[in-house]
């Protein structure tokens, strides 16, 4: 038994009702349960209930055992003042408010279908990584689609806080915010951490000021990313070198300079290399002036498309690295890592902007976007794929991943209507 399980056999009344009384003897009818409270405070607020012969309104506490109560210390904490009810596993101490009444309280230890428990032990105790995925093909299709629209939600709402966070320590500068979420992004994973580095200690508005030089903006990038720390004796090299000695110094950026070896290029293709990231980021700069205006301006998918469609500059059409040069010409940035961009950096960007001015215009042109991107390909997809799951849009695979990320794995079966559907009782006895 956890509280989690208690939360939702409280929550869908899941438990035999009949004769409920408190461990006092008092009789109790539920009216509404309340609703889950996921802050701080009493579990349900807003609750309904008649003990005795008083109706009461206000919120219920959940606890394993009664002297849970102590533990955690209510006793002194004002916000549970009003608790109007205490539901427990198991009643092994009276507990008393601050006034020394007796706190109603109901245990549910004999109340609740064994069938109940063993079926979310069952289910929680899987050794699949997706707990219910040998029923999964049992389940009702509408119920799946509602936990995928769920998921989905919970994922932008996610990636939106972690925007709105950035923005707060912007101090409200959307533009500085978006380049630093894109330049996360163009870290594609295994480079993340560095080229976050790269952005936060590199602001935006240094890169605007030369934004109509290609030099300059190629030299702060690498200059700063540390690769123009070596010596090379070409003409490129030599000329960034020299722009990035002028320009750290007078943007006091010398002391901010990551070292080389920060970057990674063990077992990335020669395309994903982070010196050719850097350059397509460089080319997005220069040919994108004020970028999130005209990410705001691009109002469909082919439009996103276009606005990310850059070219890197001649030199890295022809070089992975430095003083490497290539015969084959090496391709801009690809259709795939578009559309990475777009689904992990654009649409919460839309999201959080949406919900800043609380316009829900740009939450759903974000939602469309998704709808328009074909589905991502990787290991968790290739699991629902397995499973017979349809996934045909990135709606579909950014549900697929936030459900398998933050509920199978973490074993939230009762937050997935998937896995609750599983577990509820065939019937429950009612008042």
């Amino acid at each position: 038994m956890n509280e989690s399980l208690l939360h939702y056999v409280w929550q869908y009344q899941y438990f035999d009702k009949i004769d409920l009384t408190t461990v006092a003897g008092e009789n109790v009818s539920v009216f509404n349960p309340g609703l889950l409270n996921s802050h701080a405070g009493p579990d349900f607020s807003n609750a309904r209930i008649k003990i005795g012969d008083v109706e009461w309104v206000g919120t219920v506490e959940i606890h394993i055992n009664a002297s849970d109560w102590m533990i955690h210390k209510h006793h002194e904490n004002l916000a549970y003042e009003n608790v109007i009810l205490h539901v427990v596993w198991k009643n092994d101490k009276p507990v008393r408010r601050r006034d020394g009444s007796l706190l109603p309280t109901v245990e549910l230890k004999n109340r609740i279908d064994e069938q109940l428990l063993l079926g979310y032990k069952k289910l929680i105790g899987s050794p699949e990584p997706i707990p219910c995925a040998k029923s999964f093909g049992n389940v009702d299709e509408l119920i799946k689609i509602s936990m995928l629209d769920k998921a989905l939600f919970h994922r932008l709402e996610r990636k939106a806080k972690q925007i709105q966070d950035t923005l707060t320590q912007n101090q409200n500068d959307w533009e500085e915010t978006c380049y630093q979420a894109l330049g996360n992004n163009f870290g594609f994973k295994v480079n993340t951490d560095p080229f976050q580095q790269l952005v936060r200690t590199l602001p935006y508005k240094i890169l605007l000021k030369h934004s109509d030089k290609q030099e300059q903006v190629e030299a702060l990038l690498f200059g700063q990313a540390g690769f123009l720390d070596d010596t090379f004796d070409h003409d490129y090299f030599s000329l960034l070198k020299r722009e990035h000695d002028v320009l750290s110094r007078k943007y006091n950026l010398t002391k901010k300079k990551l070292h080389v070896t920060h970057w990674r290029f063990l077992r990335l293709r020669p395309a994903n290399f982070p010196t050719i990231r850097i350059a397509q980021f460089a080319a997005l700069i220069l040919s994108v002036k004020n970028i999130f205006s005209k990410v705001l301006d691009a109002k469909t998918y082919d439009e996103m498309v276009d606005l990310l469609s850059v070219q890197q500059s001649a030199y890295w059409q022809h070089h992975y690295q430095f003083n490497d040069k290539e015969i084959q010409n090496i391709p801009p940035l690809g259709k795939m890592s578009i559309d990475n961009i777009i689904i992990n950096t654009i649409v919460p960007l839309l999201v959080a902007y949406g919900k800043s001015r609380d316009e829900q215009e740009w939450v759903e042109r974000a939602v469309l976007i998704l709808n328009c991107i074909p589905a991502e390909e990787n290991s968790i997809i290739k699991k629902w794929n397995n499973l017979k799951q349809p996934v045909q849009t990135a709606f579909d695979s950014q549900a697929l991943i936030e459900l398998y990320n933050n509920f199978c794995l973490k074993r939230k079966c009762l937050d997935c209507t998937i896995g609750a559907s599983m577990i509820k009782p065939v019937q429950c006895l009612t008042q």
